[in-house]
């Protein structure tokens, strides 16, 4: 199983490269496989690539949902 996490883009970049904010942090990532990607779209990121478009919606839920894991982890 992979794990992504969600990010939005803030900049386009060549050579199909992008700036994502990902909890605050910019992150240098690939949209290759995203060729229609743009500046506010959101994505599920994995190893260095936006896998898949996502709504806001569900990279809040993700983003919840992997913060509860992190205090779960720290509380065991």
């Amino acid at each position: 199983m992979c794990l992504g996490v969600p990010g939005q883009i803030v900049e386009i970049q060549p050579d199909w490269g992008a700036v994502a904010d990902v909890d605050g942090n910019q992150v240098q990532i690939s949209v290759a496989l995203l060729p229609d990607v743009k500046v506010g779209d959101y994505v599920l990121i994995h190893a260095g690539f936006a896998m898949e478009l996502i709504d806001r919606e569900i990279a809040r839920e993700t983003r919840q949902l992997l913060e509860e894991l992190k205090e779960l982890r720290q509380d065991g």
